[in-house]
């Protein structure tokens, strides 16, 4: 069973997701809490500096993010989403994005392979 709080952070998921394919960091800089971090295996523990100067694309590299799976608990949100890359390959990845409130505290990227 979910609650409005789940639906509101899920809802801030995808508004995170279409930020992102849109290359609207404006947008997603509101989402974040102060103290922000973004771990991938590329990424240890980085800062909200960091995560915008290394983790957003320069020139749009994504044609379209498909969220396959998305669930709520707690202050934890779980993500699934097939990426389709503008040179035409895709892949799938899972992040754990923790919440704050609100706000997004934390994003933790497990990288999938390649389809």
């Amino acid at each position: 069973m979910t609650n409005s709080l789940d639906n509101a952070r899920c809802d801030t998921v995808k508004r995170l997701f279409a930020a992102y394919l849109a290359q609207r960091p404006e947008i997603v800089d509101a989402m974040l809490a102060p103290d922000f971090t973004f771990s991938s295996p590329r990424d240890d523990h980085i800062d909200r500096k960091s995560y915008f100067e290394q983790c957003w694309p320069k020139e749009k590299t994504f044609r379209d993010i498909h969220i396959e799976h998305l669930l709520a608990d707690g202050d934890d949100v779980i993500v699934g989403y097939r990426a389709e890359k503008m040179d035409g390959g895709s892949f799938r990845n899972v992040e754990l994005i923790r919440f704050a409130g609100d706000r997004i505290l934390e994003v933790n990227v497990y990288f999938g392979r390649n389809l």
